[in-house]
């Protein structure tokens, strides 16, 4: 079993959120939220839930997002529909990431069902300085 990288060993499933967004948003990823889940849910802590303007963009988000984390040593548990690129979910155990084609995301609205969910500002990292999104 691979260890996870030092630097990740002692983060919090919040910090593992905001690396997984800075990666998405890297890459274009549209309306991105993260939704803490934590008292609402018992198989996760946060949801990022994000767009991407074509099915090539949703797969390319998604494998930005992968390889970011790869790079750290951590796998994903499970993924699904990056073939079809028109809801691709990553699951992290504590974080799981979904990525929507635009459409998709309108009808499945993942926020209207949990939107008793505190929203979470994404914490950008530009140029080595923090900058705070509004969720």
């Amino acid at each position: 079993m691979k260890k996870i990288h030092k630097k990740l060993a002692d983060r919090s499933s919040l910090e593992l959120a905001q690396i997984l967004s800075n990666a998405a948003l890297e890459k274009k990823a549209e309306d991105l939220i993260i939704l803490d889940v934590s008292k609402l849910s018992s198989f996760t802590d946060y949801f990022i839930i994000m767009s991407g303007r074509s099915t090539r963009h949703v797969q390319g988000l998604a494998d930005a997002v992968s390889s970011e984390l790869t790079r750290k040593r951590i796998k994903e548990n499970s993924v699904e529909g990056v073939k079809d690129g028109l809801w691709v979910l990553l699951d992290y155990g504590d974080v799981v990431v979904h990525i929507f084609y635009k459409d998709e995301r309108t009808f499945y609205d993942l926020e209207g069902l949990w939107h008793d969910a505190p929203r979470i500002a994404v914490q950008e990292e530009i140029q080595g300085h923090k900058k705070t999104t509004s969720a």
